[in-house]
């Protein structure tokens, strides 16, 4: 697995523009952050797959849906550069093959006492249930942990989600209860059940992890 990106200390990441076209790389997944030139590609992906993703996006009630015109893409990839510059919060659109299949991220970094983050994925319906996903969160927990030098890294999933929840099953990350009303999603105030993973767990997971997740292609 390699990474990409500067040294990191406990006030912060210290990341150059020349990293901000970073790649992080699995056993089959390239992670790296989307630009302008991955719009068609990745509105193909939002078109057939709105109705699996929608429902798990966070949503105000009567607020429209994401806008995904090529200036909306465009302006975000530029935001989540900001953000990278800032390093409050880490973007990579997921490549299998070369061909895009999802997104995943790191978002609300703290600093300070708390050094976490959040992680939020989606994938592609007709990638769904490959192994690609957990793959992918075993690469941003190493860049999590070994270059940001983070402690604790969460997620929050609707509960009726068993996809989603599989992840972080199968990952071995800690169930640490229901949190009520946490986030509207698609218009509806969702409870959500909250995993984590901190340094302390990678450390004793990490030889485990890379074997089962970021071995030989031929393993």
């Amino acid at each position: 697995m390699r990474h990409v990106g500067g040294a990191a200390t406990p006030a912060g990441v210290d990341l150059t523009p020349r990293d901000l076209g970073q790649e992080l790389r699995g056993r089959r997944v390239t992670l790296r952050p989307l630009r302008a030139g991955d719009y068609r590609a990745w509105l193909e992906v939002r078109t057939r797959a709105r109705e699996w993703l929608v429902h798990w996006e966070p949503r105000r009630a009567g607020a429209p849906y994401l806008s995904e015109d090529r200036s909306s893409f465009v302006a975000r990839c530029s935001m989540r550069e900001r953000d990278h510059q800032l390093g409050t919060a880490f973007s990579f659109g997921i490549f299998v093959g070369g061909s895009f299949v999802g997104e995943i991220n790191l978002s609300s970094i703290q600093r300070g006492a708390s050094q976490s983050a959040y992680l939020g994925y989606w994938v592609d319906e007709a990638h769904a249930g490959r192994g690609y996903v957990p793959e992918s969160c075993v690469v941003v927990f190493g860049f999590a942990f070994s270059e940001l030098s983070l402690h604790r890294v969460q997620v929050a999933i609707i509960p009726r989600n068993r996809p989603s929840r599989r992840v972080a099953e199968k990952l071995g990350l800690v169930e640490e209860g229901l949190a009520r009303g946490y986030l509207e999603i698609d218009g509806v105030w969702e409870d959500h059940v909250r995993y984590a993973i901190t340094s302390e767990d990678w450390a004793e997971r990490r030889e485990a992890y890379e074997k089962d997740w970021l071995g030989s292609a031929d393993a």
